[in-house]
């Protein structure tokens, strides 16, 4: 980064350096509990993360920092100097409303019921989830109150700024309101035309060691930079670490290679952003990820726009054929595997959804979360609004079904919105982003297929997409995306990086006209 005599701006440049290294260590623990660490080393655990939380949280509220923003803001500074005084002060001013206390009852309430959720969700057990949740949620609110207070915003408004700085209720009650219009119709559209279509499902056995090979030479595929990072394999599929360091997990099932291998191509998705962040802002909060929004545009970009296109499936079905020894089993041909991988059915799982019926299951927790926070609802609510949304959207329901509605699946931050780790798992016990106290997190997931729909439409302008797929040479479409953003990092707010990217913010037109492109 070039520089210019900037003495206090300097200092929290060195700050916040310090700081990353913390996050770092951080991150690092995180991915070590989801893919190593045994389980009688959960309570050890916890205490240890909930203690480097509060010594971050003590480094990231210094009082001489206000000092220091105030000077540095009266300095001579280059502009990208000021994009990234910007983002340190935003940080601070995120870590800085909340309490000590608070941070760390957080950490170990949020700790303690995800650990606890691993075993009641298997055993369908609410009451004993809800015990521990309520905690969290108390907390959750309190966090939330004060962040409002201080922000000028609703509660819930000031956990979304966290992941989604600029976006609010508002906007997305609209942008959500108008996907329930023409989504319901479209899916019932999908059923009737592929209910005729003959698919061939896999059976047999796909080891471990095969899965894994295969999933290594996707990466490559991908140009995954294995000098750093790593492919691990846990309970539940992550993307952690750092850029210089990126680990990714997968799970395996040995019956079905579908989900681990899709998986893998998703995760990868985050892992090329972090290592594309640029190194000339390592450390800094500049140097970070745009967004939670932005983040899952690019998995949900290497997944659903050029992992499940038809190009790139071409791919797929040879290296799988090699992979399995199995060139003439049906499975791997590619318009069947196209037909897998395109496959709609109303599920209960998130996780496990159709890239068509995935937006109605984010909506649903949307719109409970929202409630939730704004103190609407409470949190023994949400099992009877869990079925009666689901029934709703998706003509399914989960009463009594927790382990498939609200207990499904885990996402870990911390206090500040800073991603930990991304974990996958089923009901109402299914979203462990919420034991996390991670309320806020769930719109992003649509906003990414949103984002990814709209840079490939942009894209298409200027490269030859499909040409790149076919060839195996990705590097235009990596390069595109380096270009616009991986190498933008967070200089620019979500809408002037958008808008700079593609000529216009937000555009959901894009992601419409891409699923009917696709399903119909």
């Amino acid at each position: 980064m070039s520089t210019t005599s900037s003495n206090h701006y300097d200092q929290l440049v060195s700050y916040y350096q310090t700081i990353n290294h913390f996050n770092h260590a951080q991150a690092m623990l995180g991915w070590d509990a989801a893919a190593n660490m045994p389980k009688g080393g959960s309570d050890a655990r916890s205490n240890a993360m909930a203690e480097l939380s509060v010594h971050v949280h003590r480094l990231s509220t210094q009082p001489q920092l206000a000092d220091w923003f105030a000077n540095a803001e009266q300095e001579s500074l280059t502009s990208e100097q000021s994009s990234s005084l910007r983002e340190m002060k935003r940080q601070w001013q995120q870590a800085a409303l909340l309490p000590e206390d608070l941070v760390q009852a957080q950490s170990i309430a949020g700790s303690k019921c995800e650990h606890a959720w691993r075993t009641q969700r298997q055993e369908n057990d609410w009451s004993g989830f809800e015990k521990n949740w309520k905690e969290v949620v108390s907390l959750s609110r309190e966090e939330a109150k004060i962040r409002g207070e201080a922000l000028g915003l609703t509660s819930y408004d000031a956990m979304l700024d966290k992941f989604e700085p600029g976006t609010s209720t508002a906007s997305l009650d609209t942008l959500f309101s108008n996907v329930k219009t023409w989504l319901p119709e479209l899916i019932e559209k999908a059923l009737d035309k592929q209910a005729a279509e003959p698919i061939i499902l896999p059976s047999g056995t796909f080891s471990t060691e095969q899965q894994k090979s295969l999933g290594l030479e996707v990466m490559k595929l991908l140009k995954f930079d294995f000098d750093h990072g790593r492919l691990d394999q846990s309970v539940h599929p992550f993307c952690g670490g750092v850029p210089s360091d990126v680990r990714i997990t997968t799970r395996y099932d040995e019956s079905d290679f579908v989900q681990a291998l899709m998986g893998i191509v998703h995760e990868t998705g985050h892992a090329r952003y972090e290592q594309g962040l640029p190194k000339a802002y390592t450390g800094l909060p500049v140097g970070e990820a745009r967004s939670m929004g932005i983040h899952e545009s690019q998995s949900l970009f290497f997944e659903m726009q050029i992992g499940r296109s038809k190009d790139f499936i071409t791919h797929l079905s040879r290296l799988s054929k090699e992979a399995f020894n199995a060139q003439q089993n049906p499975v791997f041909a590619e318009a069947n595997l196209y037909q897998i991988y395109t496959r709609v059915n109303k599920g209960f799982i998130r996780v496990d959804a159709d890239e068509l019926t995935y937006p109605a299951h984010v909506i649903l927790r949307y719109e409970i979360e929202r409630d939730l926070i704004n103190g609407v609802i409470e949190h023994t609510d949400v099992p009877a609004l869990w079925d009666e949304k689901m029934k709703a959207s998706l003509g399914l329901s989960t009463q009594g079904n927790y382990k498939n509605g609200c207990m499904q699946d885990i996402h870990w931050t911390d206090p500040e919105g800073k991603k930990v780790a991304h974990n996958y798992k089923n009901g109402c016990m299914q979203d462990i982003h919420w034991s996390g106290g991670s309320f806020g997190y769930f719109p992003s997931y649509t906003l990414g297929a949103m984002y990814a729909a709209q840079f490939m439409s942009t894209m298409n302008k200027t490269v030859n997409v499909e040409a790149a797929i076919q060839s195996g040479d990705l590097s235009p479409i990596f390069q595109w995306l380096s270009d616009n953003i991986w190498s933008q990092a967070s200089l620019h707010t979500t809408d002037e990086l958008v808008k700079r990217a593609t000529g216009e913010t937000l555009n959901a037109a894009h992601f419409r006209k891409h699923l009917e492109g696709r399903y119909l």
